[in-house]
């Protein structure tokens, strides 16, 4: 005669030694909180990157704009500072930024340059070291 297979535990703690399910027992809130602060840290880091690349784009569409200016026959090096660093404070508030400016050659033509520079924002818009760019603009003087 057969004998017929014993019945499924209904939990795994009855099946040997050890806590099985129980041990797992109150670890979700845990999980979910290590989770999340992994998460929200993941997003702040990425919202500081984007920062970061806004100020470096605007710093630099800014100083593209200063060495233009700069770079019409009726203008000079210190008009097209001034029109970046307007540029500059209009579109990023309070972020110090200082410009330089300079007359140069690109392949035998002459070219205005404008420097930017501005702190890198780490933390907010506030940072340590600096993120510098520059522009040329072929210079219309005669």
């Amino acid at each position: 005669m057969r004998s017929s297979p014993s019945p499924a535990p209904e939990h795994p703690s009855e099946s040997g030694p050890g806590l099985g399910w129980r041990a797992d027992r109150g670890s979700a809130p845990v999980e979910f909180l290590l989770v999340g602060m992994l998460v929200v840290v993941m997003g702040l880091a990425l919202v500081q990157v984007v920062l970061m690349l806004h100020v470096r784009n605007t710093l630099t569409s800014s100083a593209y704009e200063g060495a233009r200016h700069a770079a019409q026959a009726d203008r000079t090096l210190a008009d097209g500072e001034q029109r970046a660093l307007a540029m500059a404070a209009d579109a990023l508030g309070g972020i110090a930024t200082q410009a330089r400016s300079r007359t140069d050659t690109a392949e035998g033509a002459p070219v205005v340059v404008v420097e930017l520079t501005a702190p890198v924002p780490v933390l907010g818009l506030f940072g340590v070291g600096s993120v510098t760019v520059d522009a040329r603009a072929f210079d219309e003087a005669p």
